[in-house]
């Protein structure tokens, strides 16, 4: 690999790491740091690990029609998958039903389609909900969604405590990193903060806020800067509950955690430690709660989508392997291992079954499941943890002193930092700093017509968007377009006081089949939409 002994190797957020570690180089407070369990949780939640608390398996699935994704979800099931994780589609997450013609490429083609409490019904159609851990991966339209899925629960009988799973629901990364807001930054924190506020009573084992930095990450940033802005909007949330008069230390322990699982192994277990630390403290420190359980980060992970390679696509099953062991090392509570695939189009059944087969691997032949914080005390790892944790507060401290989180959405420079930090790293692979398995280093593949390359799975989205149509419009015809009017109407009416919460009249709405178009549409018309405000500046 040639002579690298004059060579300064670094972690991806810039972290200098030495030829070797000894006890000097970690804080003096690492002997007695406290045991897997106990705040700050540094080690994990539990005194005894995955032993008792195993993580979830949680591949993502959506494509199509609702009976397509429920089809693949039993499927899965099958295989041993113990979560389940729903992706929907770009005219979902935009509030957009499908007559409407900025849709026509888009339906069902990278991820499910749900208009409906009808759709809802048919997703999860002989899926017991009593029994299921479901995740919504919805953001700006997270509470009707929400809505849809706690209505059908009941409808099967689930009572409201055995409701059990999350919604995204954090509308601030859909600014910064995926693009799929609708509403103005202050608005959609309303819509959130209800969700949140309603949820944590009504529905307590569900979470009603996963706070994302995974799809950060995907768009460029380090480890650190992962973390310190996920911090940063969880912040932003909190605040706006405790202006509604919540108690933070009844709503923190209702929060989830989404972030990525990368390459570097290290670091990425020394990240999931760092933030446990720091939510921990923070919440203690700054608003109080003493709670531990409440205090407790609970993350679930997904290796890193852009780390993959459409080049001998194979590699990708190693890459996600080692992503998914720094993931548990790290002690998450739920883990998705990206398909080898996904490189080239939407995860096929055999790569879903391959990456849970991998997960099982790692839980049940390598060990890594047997003991608590396995990699706790390495010098080299409890260095790592305490440099990334002290970076990311020095990151976090600076956003709050400049305004936070939303007034940095607003001004760019939070997007403007994750694009530069993209920058940096696509300067090193085009450099050949960075080497990139069969992208930049050892290309040569003698790969022929006996070894194909995996064919990658793609949605017809015409032919998708003519059937859902059709649903659409039979749903029409046969609801009562009186009640929905009405139920729009009054959710309007509602919308126009900033102090209300809007629950309890999406939920009516849902109940007599508006769509998610018809509420979005219906918001819209009070809130506005972000793009049209964009679009004058």
């Amino acid at each position: 690999m040639g002579d690298s002994s004059n060579k300064t190797y670094r972690t991806g957020s810039d972290i200098e790491v030495r030829p070797v570690y000894r006890r000097g180089d970690v804080s003096s407070d690492a002997d007695d740091a406290p045991d897997p369990g106990s705040p700050p949780f540094t080690r994990g939640l539990h005194a005894d690990g995955y032993r008792t608390h195993p993580w979830t398996i949680r591949q993502r699935v959506g494509f199509g029609t609702p009976r397509d994704t429920n089809e693949r979800l039993k499927t899965l099931a099958t295989l041993g998958q113990t979560g389940i994780a729903i992706d929907f589609d770009l005219p979902t997450h935009m509030g957009y039903d499908v007559d409407n013609p900025l849709t026509q490429a888009e339906v069902g083609k990278v991820g499910v389609n749900v208009m409906s409490l009808a759709d809802m019904r048919a997703l999860f159609d002989g899926i017991d909900l009593s029994n299921a851990d479901v995740m919504l991966a919805a953001g700006a339209t997270a509470p009707a969604l929400y809505a849809m899925y706690v209505t059908v629960a009941r409808e099967q009988g689930a009572s409201d405590g055995r409701i059990c799973g999350s919604v995204k629901n954090d509308v601030l990364k859909e600014y910064v990193a995926w693009g799929n807001f609708i509403y103005p930054p202050s608005e959609a924190i309303r819509l959130s903060t209800d969700l949140i506020a309603y949820a944590s009573k009504t529905t307590p084992n569900f979470a009603p806020l996963t706070v994302a930095g995974y799809h950060l990450r995907d768009a460029g940033c380090s480890a650190v800067e992962e973390i310190a802005y996920a911090l940063a909007f969880a912040r932003e949330y909190l605040d706006a509950l405790k202006a509604k008069g919540a108690d933070v230390g009844s709503v923190a322990g209702h929060i989830r955690w989404f972030l990525a699982a990368h390459n570097d192994l290290f670091e990425e277990a020394a990240k999931f430690r760092a933030l446990r630390r720091l939510w921990a403290t923070m919440l203690a420190e700054q608003y109080g709660v003493t709670d531990a359980d409440a205090r407790k980060l609970r993350v679930h992970a997904q290796t890193a989508g852009s780390s993959l390679q459409y080049q001998q696509p194979e590699v990708n099953i190693v890459r996600v392997a080692y992503q998914g062991l720094a993931a548990v090392l790290g002690g998450v509570q739920s883990l998705d291992l990206a398909c080898h695939d996904n490189a080239m189009g939407l995860p096929g059944a055999f790569a879903q079954q391959l990456a849970i087969r991998t997960q099982q691997v790692l839980a049940h032949e390598t060990g890594v499941a047997n003991t608590a914080d396995p990699l706790g005390g390495s010098y080299f790892l409890e260095s790592l943890t305490d440099e990334i944790a002290a970076k990311a507060q020095a990151i976090l401290d600076d956003l709050i002193a400049s305004g936070g989180a939303i007034d940095a959405i607003e001004q760019g420079n939070l997007q403007a930092a994750i694009g530069d930090a993209a920058y940096r790293v696509q300067q090193r692979i085009e450099r050949d700093e960075l080497k990139v398995v069969g992208l930049n280093a050892y290309t040569d593949d003698i790969r022929d017509e006996t070894h194909p390359k995996p064919a990658a799975m793609s949605v017809d989205a015409a032919k998708v968007r003519t059937e859902r149509v059709a649903a659409l419009e039979n749903l029409r015809k046969n609801r009562d377009n009186a009640a929905v009017e009405k139920a729009v109407q009054r959710l309007k009416d509602v919308a126009a006081d900033p102090a209300a919460n809007l629950m309890e009249p999406i939920f009516q709405a849902v109940a007599v089949e508006a769509t998610v178009g018809e509420i979005a549409s219906a918001l819209a018309e009070q809130f506005g939409r972000y793009g049209d405000v964009m679009a004058g500046i």
